[in-house]
């Protein structure tokens, strides 16, 4: 145990088994509704460190980086910069986010694309709105509207010079898709499109228009929410 560990150790209330024991209970009862934020986390800590205290620690964790969402989101490195999170903290907040990001990847396979939009949304969400570079990807989708690849294009500015118009309708060609979605995220928080956004999507829509794929939409992530250039009347 790590002088750190063993500081916190020594915080601990002595009730710290019946405290523990209590919130399992609410869990049980309530579901996740009952509890807070910053308890979501001490309940996720529990296993890891079982010894110490983690009410604190999980209050440090939503004060550095703001929310629920954000902590599960953040990068080992960063989560380990709180003190009392060790390699065996941030491995048991990062198998939440993995397992998150696994029910609602299935929750998009597993039905036609646009007949379950929101979970499409909060997919997308989950994977992308609390990234810290901009990302870039393609979903292709057969006749059934159904997501035959998710593809990531590549991460930096959204632009000709990473995201070629015909490269993005060869591959759909190559892998036989009928449709795609567009999707990026604004490390910014802002989802609204900008002008060059909007531009490549109209130029990736006319190339598909020419071959035989439809652009369905282009999404764009943030914090903030998201934007759908088809909504907006922008493809």
């Amino acid at each position: 145990m790590s002088g750190e560990e063993t500081d916190l150790k020594a915080k601990a209330p002595h009730d710290s088994a019946g405290h523990r024991a209590r919130l399992r209970q609410r869990l049980l009862d309530g579901g996740a509704e009952a509890l807070a934020d910053y308890e979501v986390l001490e309940y996720l800590l529990f296993t890891a460190l079982p010894r110490v205290d983690t009410k604190p620690i999980a209050k440090d964790l939503l004060a550095r980086f703001g929310s629920l969402a954000a902590v599960l989101d953040a990068e080992p490195s960063a989560l380990k910069q709180v003190k009392g999170i060790s390699d065996v903290g941030a491995g048991a907040l990062k198998i939440v986010a993995l397992i998150a990001r696994r029910m609602a990847r299935s929750e998009v396979r597993e039905k036609p694309v646009l007949g379950s939009w929101q979970a499409l949304l909060d997919y997308l969400t989950i994977d992308m709105a609390h990234l810290t570079v901009e990302r870039v990807r393609v979903l292709y989708l057969n006749t059934q509207n159904r997501l035959i690849l998710d593809h990531h294009v590549g991460d930096g500015s959204l632009d000709e010079a990473s995201v070629h118009p015909r490269e993005v309708i060869r591959r759909g060609l190559d892998i036989g898709a009928a449709a795609l979605i567009l999707v990026h995220n604004h490390p910014s928080g802002n989802p609204e499109p900008s002008r060059a956004d909007i531009l490549l999507t109209q130029k990736i829509a006319e190339a598909g228009r020419h071959l035989g794929i439809v652009v369905h939409d282009h999404l764009i992530i943030g914090r903030d929410g998201h934007a759908s250039l088809r909504a907006k009347g922008l493809i």
